[in-house]
């Protein structure tokens, strides 16, 4: 498993559990955490995919 399917795992965990019975002070830091890094990646991922878009015209 690579390290941001570990990630969404353990966001996940502790999306089940803050629903369930609540998050602990250090538990709530954590999850927001794993959330900015989570959206960094993906940040990461669409910014990569926009440099390599090329737009192309037919000329006229």
């Amino acid at each position: 498993m690579n390290e941001i399917n570990v990630l969404i795992q353990r966001i996940n965990e502790l999306s089940r559990k803050q629903r369930s019975e609540g998050l602990e002070e250090w538990e709530q830091a954590e999850q927001e955490a794993l959330r900015q890094e989570y959206l960094s990646f993906i940040r990461g991922q669409v910014r990569s995919s926009l440099e390599n878009v090329r737009i192309v015209d037919k000329p006229m």
